[in-house]
């Protein structure tokens, strides 16, 4: 992906100062998704980067990972799991905890939704310390999925998610390496 790109699909977030709580700044893809070239490019890039990769497959976390990786099924010509927060799923389920900064969340997944086997694409829209990612892949791991790739919008590199994801394929289009 050319620099130019990269820049110009940067400049379409906007920063929300304080959200959702006092000192951080959310990262607002709205204003991004709104501009059909810019949806359109930022899924684009995210399909070259795995269009050679066998896929079975994509999961997405919700929410604004649904809005990326439904689309990139779509163009991978494969079907969609959604990983949700906290009892939104109806049928039996798979639950994994994770850690945050002020307590513990959790994700889940249909003990049906991925079969043993299955190449298995994780999308989301933002990688931060990786603690969501990285319970969504075990999810993935416990039905005998095999997690070959793990996309995402943007990255906050000065959070070092990156570094609870070894070993995967993790690949993000814009980087903010300071706060």
């Amino acid at each position: 992906m050319q620099e130019f790109a990269v820049r110009e699909l940067e400049n379409a977030i906007r920063d929300v100062p304080d959200f959702p709580k006092k000192g951080i700044i959310f990262k607002d893809i709205t204003t991004l998704l709104k501009k059909g070239d810019l949806f359109a490019s930022s899924v684009d890039y995210m399909y070259d980067h795995y269009r050679e990769k066998t896929i079975d497959i994509v999961t997405a976390i919700e929410s604004r990972g649904f809005i990326l990786g439904a689309a990139l099924a779509y163009k991978l010509n494969v079907g969609f799991v959604p990983i949700r927060k906290a009892d939104k799923l109806p049928a039996k389920k798979l639950i994994e905890k994770y850690d945050l900064e002020y307590g513990t969340d959790q994700v889940e997944i249909h003990k049906d939704a991925i079969e043993p086997g299955m190449q298995v694409l994780l999308v989301d829209d933002l990688l931060a310390t990786g603690g969501t990612a990285l319970a969504a892949c075990k999810l993935i791991q416990k039905l005998k999925g095999k997690v070959v790739g793990i996309a995402f919008l943007i990255e906050l590199s000065f959070l070092h998610g990156r570094e609870l994801l070894k070993g995967w394929d993790v690949h993000s289009l814009i980087k903010y390496e300071t706060e």
